[in-house]
């Protein structure tokens, strides 16, 4: 498997018990003390001309008898609205057990707004000076003018004011530089975990330390043509592999996790409620990375168990491969996939980048997320794979420009190392040293998820997935040349392999079912009843304990270049 980037720069008991725990955990450490909820009630079946306020002291009595608790009422908003408030469960869970009740019309809850505010990280604003990008971190910003396919984060954010639930990303890639000032350590006041390290061949690892190991650090990924030619290479790399350091984890983490609100470089998309952990988990290194590699480390991320491995204290509910090679969707990821989706986890995959060709694996996995890339302007960007796997679609960086600076890449964290790494250095992608490809669409819709998650972790991969997709704004279809066609299914010539589809517009059956908005996704998320607590679908049991330990942490404290 390769970095996905172009080339261009169970007792019933049991279950009960756990299921107890989670929901009763995560209301413990997020309820406030009083939960408010406008209702707009029903008009009584014998209504007369006298005014609907007369009767409504009454019908909230009756509400609460038939609820079996105590609320207390007052004037609501609009006529016939009542304020009701209740002690013993947050705002989300009154209104739900509320719009139940057949005397409802609808019931919602009572929220507290807040100013908002863009974050005060140099990098998220627009003007940068050269080398930029000008445009700052436009692909986080609320739609606006040309960028139209920006995924409106900060409504994401200020949904989740004062939320202190976390959830784990696990981001399975060439490692990370946790010395980076926009990252660090979580003891350190950054949001990276400790991770690990799964890459066995050592000529792809590249750390000097044989075998798995403790330490997802990245030492680099370079190739010489040295490395190509040189009796280590046992693993296939050829003259086309050679390339000075990727620092393709740590461009990936940065997007998710990158340290927000703290007047140094750029935001992560996750913000900065604190409400998101990355968990670095390293399965690529020189020439890319095997999947008897990558799929025991999707299965560890998700907490399960690896022979030979100390199981994995913080398990992931969200899995971000950016990362990905042609071909069919195999069994052996099949069988991974389907045993972490019945763990509660959610795997988002990157599309690939060979300009329009079919989806590849995993992202053409069932079960999994496949994320499709956009350019700013909405339309497919030219090296975006796509067809019908894809859920849904995301920025994945855009020059517009054939000279000069890149005007709409997606700035994130880096090293500036061409072989070892720069210690220490608080070093960012930009208009030069640009950051595109389908690698970076996926962190976007993974962190999204995560947000979603946060606000509900009750939610099961498939409600993750169609949320993510009834919340996500339609593709344009005009305001570009008119040689701008349609996107089609992927076509191949007489030797089979794959016709160049470069830029066109979105349809359904391409780039899934629109562009990602985070904060259109983060409040469904926050009014939606997930399946576990409406009876609607049965709840695994290892779901149910990763959501256990995940709970229990919290109270406790080559990109296809």
């Amino acid at each position: 498997m390769r970095l996905l980037m172009p080339r261009f720069r169970h007792g019933l008991a049991l279950c009960g018990l756990a299921l107890w725990f989670a929901s009763s955990a995560a209301v413990a450490q997020t309820s406030p003390a009083t939960a408010r909820v406008i209702v707009k009630l029903k008009a009584p079946a014998a209504a007369s001309d006298a005014p609907d306020t007369a009767t409504q002291p009454s019908q909230v009595q009756g509400l609460a008898h038939r609820l079996g608790m105590a609320m207390r009422e007052r004037a609501g908003p609009t006529e016939r609205t009542r304020v009701v408030t209740a002690h013993g469960l947050d705002s989300r869970q009154l209104a739900q057990r509320l719009a139940r009740d057949s005397e409802v019309e609808y019931a919602v809850p009572d929220e507290r707004r807040h100013r908002l505010s863009a974050p005060d990280d140099p990098r998220y604003a627009s003007g940068l000076g050269a080398p930029g990008p000008a445009v700052g971190q436009w692909y986080l910003r609320a739609p606006l003018g040309d960028e139209r396919s920006s995924i409106n984060v900060e409504g994401a954010w200020t949904g989740l004011a004062g939320q202190s639930r976390r959830t784990v990303v696990a981001v399975l890639d060439s490692g990370v530089r946790f010395d980076h000032p926009d990252l660090r350590r979580f003891g350190d006041g950054g949001n990276l975990l400790p991770g690990y390290d799964f890459v066995t061949d050592p000529f792809l690892d590249n750390d000097g330390t044989p075998g798995r190991d403790s330490d997802p650090s990245d030492p680099g990924d370079w190739v010489s043509e040295a490395d190509v030619n040189g009796p280590a290479n046992t693993v296939g790399c050829t003259l086309a592999d050679v390339s000075a350091s990727s620092w393709h984890g740590t461009q990936t983490a940065g997007l998710i996790g990158a340290i927000t609100h703290n007047a140094r470089g750029m935001a992560g998309i996750t913000g900065p409620g604190g409400n998101v952990l990355v968990l670095p988990v390293r399965v690529l290194g020189k020439c890319g990375g095997f999947d008897s590699d990558i799929i025991p480390a999707m299965r560890w991320a998700a907490g399960l168990s690896v022979a030979g491995v100390p199981s994995n204290p913080n398990p992931a509910r969200v899995i971000n491969l950016s990362l990905g090679g042609a071909g069919p969707c195999g069994a052996a990821y099949q069988d991974a996939i389907r045993e972490i989706n019945q763990a509660g986890v959610v795997v988002v995959a990157a599309a690939g980048n060979t300009s329009g060709g079919e989806v590849n694996a995993p992202a053409n996995c069932p079960g999994v997320i496949g994320v499709a890339g956009l350019r700013h302007l909405g339309s497919k960007v030219g090296y975006s794979d796509l067809g019908p796997e894809i859920a849904l679609s995301a920025p994945a960086g855009n020059c517009v420009n054939l000279t000069g600076e890149c005007l709409y890449p997606l700035l994130t964290t880096t090293n500036s190392g061409t072989t070892t790494p720069v210690a220490a250095e608080d070093a960012y992608t930009d208009g030069t040293n640009a950051t595109a490809g389908t690698s970076f669409s996926a962190p976007l819709v993974a962190g999204t998820a995560a947000l979603m998650l946060a606000a509900q972790p009750l939610f099961n991969p498939d409600e993750v997935r169609k949320l993510l997709r009834d919340s996500a704004r339609a593709f344009p279809t005009t305001g570009e040349a008119p040689e701008v066609g349609l996107c089609h299914a992927p076509t191949f010539d007489e030797n089979g392999f794959a016709i160049e589809q470069l830029e066109c517009y979105c349809t359904t059956s391409t780039c899934g079912a629109g562009m990602l908005d985070a904060s259109a996704a983060v409040a469904l998320a926050r009014t939606t009843e997930p399946a576990s607590v409406s009876g609607g679908g049965a709840i695994d049991g290892a779901w149910l304990l990763a959501l256990v330990l995940a709970v229990g942490a919290v109270v406790r404290a080559r990109p296809e270049v």
